[in-house]
């Protein structure tokens, strides 16, 4: 033990010999909105641990939505800093703070607001308590934060982890559920497997460059000229793999259908908005900014996946039965549409693809809160014939539902049309001519299958076809839908009259809503019907969202 002290006596008289070991200064300003999650974080646990009786979720909700309202507020704070003064970096040069990363640290935090609303009705009703899923919640933002922000492969390897784990707890979240369960082995299994294959990428890009700094990898690249690139290129291809696999993109999408499917459906909802904002942010920052020289490399690779990655989840989707799943390989379809921008590698394509992110995280946070309402208690009721006639039990809650299908369908005066006019106008100024047509085929194919649930919802009478939901479940095909005939409008118009007038016996199949859901729904579609009749403020958001180079 003397011998340990004194080499370690020894070790520290060197170093103040030395001058001291080095710190970066740390610039606690450009890093607010992080820290506020995570502090927000700890004080929600704290709370929860000395209270002497449990807490509603709902207190819990609301400390979460100000949580986020405050980190939005220190974003929008650094956005002006940064529109006044120009971007800069900080905590020695590994933290990107330019309009780029605090645009997404604003999307963020409106996520985080949103989403705990959306949360609260299904953990009331399938009682769940706890401060646990807001926790979770607020460190996966601050990865997400982190992995905008970041200015080096090693600092978004570690926001990815800090990103993915807490989603992988979510997705394991409804304990009694078996399929929850199975949701979460899958996710962390092939989320364990991807994030080694990024590490791998990371040290093969560091051996070909010497740094893991995207500003010096870049500069490096410029240069010189790798006459033996073997290295680097893997590395590059590693490192769209793991950033492929976190966006959901095609062949690297196995995980969504299943996961999707067996999650708590507030979990999904979550787990596809926040998950995408923080990969596709890391991915647009890593390849356009980062390897702009190898262009001519990755821009084919990115056309390739970008067109599997459209067709399949437009194609897949339509044969679904289960809503879960035709949302997952419809978020699939999505991710192809924000790959049109990324493949363009222009200032237009950059600004589209944010466009996209912004629009999309509201639509999907809604579309699955309403489906976890639609699901009822137990969150295992989502076959397509839950939906029949949705629209003469619960007008509003179906109205609001069609909204945002059509949106995302890409419904003219609504943010899911110009989110898919501006990729797709990327993409031709590019002169990816063919990626730009089949990205507008796909979309009308993606189109039926949203109308399809929309025509379901407001039509209760008419002719019926399989929908084969007892195929996917191993039984026969015996169960149907019932499309819209000439009688339906109708019935539909005749419905609210006779219920004046005639007494019935409560609906089972009416669902409640409660108030903070309902509330969440509001800031959902009124983003998506503002933003989409009067959409100039949000692109000028967007195109103000320069990258550093």
């Amino acid at each position: 033990m003397t011998g340990s002290t004194a080499i370690l006596a020894s070790m520290a008289a060197h170093l103040l010999a030395a001058g001291g070991i080095a710190m970066p200064r740390i610039d606690y300003t450009a890093i607010l909105p992080e820290l506020i999650l995570l502090g927000g974080m700890l004080v929600l646990v704290l709370v929860s641990s000395l209270s002497p009786r449990p807490l509603p979720t709902e207190a819990y909700a609301t400390a979460t939505v100000g949580i986020g309202i405050a980190s939005l507020v220190a974003s929008l704070v650094l956005w002006r800093d940064v529109s006044d003064h120009g971007p800069f970096t900080a905590v020695a040069r590994a933290v990107n703070v330019d309009g780029f990363g605090v645009l997404f640290l604003v999307l963020v935090s409106c996520i985080l607001v949103v989403a705990p609303l959306l949360a609260a009705g299904h953990l009331r009703r399938e009682g769940v308590g706890g401060c646990e899923y807001y926790v979770l919640a607020l460190i996966s933002g601050s990865g997400a934060m982190f992995m905008a922000t970041a200015n080096d492969l090693v600092l978004i390897f570690l926001a990815l982890e800090i990103l993915s784990i807490p989603l992988y707890i979510l997705a394991g979240f409804d304990h009694l559920r078996e399929s929850s369960g199975e949701a979460a082995m899958k996710y962390f299994v092939l989320g364990a497997f991807s994030s080694a294959i990024f590490v791998y990428g990371i040290a093969l890009t560091y051996g070909a460059t010497g740094s893991t700094n995207l500003a010096q990898i870049a500069a490096f690249l410029a240069r010189n000229v790798v006459t033996s690139d073997g290295v680097l290129l893997g590395g590059l291809a590693l490192l769209l793999v793991g950033f492929a696999f976190k966006v959901a993109a095609v062949p690297f999408h196995m995980w969504t259908p299943d996961v999707y499917q067996g999650s708590p459906t507030p979990a999904t909802g979550f787990m596809a908005s926040m998950a995408k904002a923080g990969g596709f942010a890391a991915l647009l920052r890593v390849f356009v900014t980062t390897f702009p020289t190898l262009r001519g490399t990755w821009q084919p690779a990115i056309w390739v996946i970008a067109v599997l990655t459209l067709v399949l989840g437009a194609v897949v989707a339509l044969v679904q039965s289960d809503v879960k799943r035709m949302l997952a390989y419809s978020s699939i379809n999505h991710a192809g549409f924000v790959l049109l921008g990324l493949q363009a590698a222009t200032a237009r394509g950059v600004a589209g693809s944010v466009f996209y992110l912004f629009t999309y995280s509201f639509l999907v946070l809604g579309s699955f809160a309403v489906v976890s309402a639609v699901g009822g208690k137990g969150d295992e009721r989502h076959g397509l014939e839950r939906y029949r006639g949705l629209g003469r039990r619960q007008p509003a809650l179906a109205v609001t539902f069609a909204v945002l299908l059509l949106a995302q369908a890409g419904a003219p005066f609504t943010t899911g049309f110009f989110a898919k006019f501006y990729v797709v106008e990327a993409a031709v100024s590019a002169h990816s001519y063919a990626l730009a047509a089949v990205a507008m085929g796909t979309a009308a194919v993606a189109a039926f299958f949203y109308l399809r649930l929309v025509f379901l919802m407001f039509s209760d009478v008419g002719r019926t076809i399989p929908t084969h939901e007892g195929a996917a479940t191993g039984g026969t095909p015996t169960d149907t839908l019932e499309m819209p005939s000439a009688g339906g409008v109708a019935t539909l118009v005749a419905a609210p009259v006779a219920a004046l007038v005639e007494v019935a016996e409560p609906d089972p199949a009416i669902v409640a809503v409660s108030p903070w859901v309902a509330a969440g729904l509001v800031l959902c579609v009124a983003t998506t019907l503002v933003f989409g009749v009067w959409p100039q403020p949000l692109v000028d958001f967007a195109h103000q969202a320069t990258l550093i180079i």
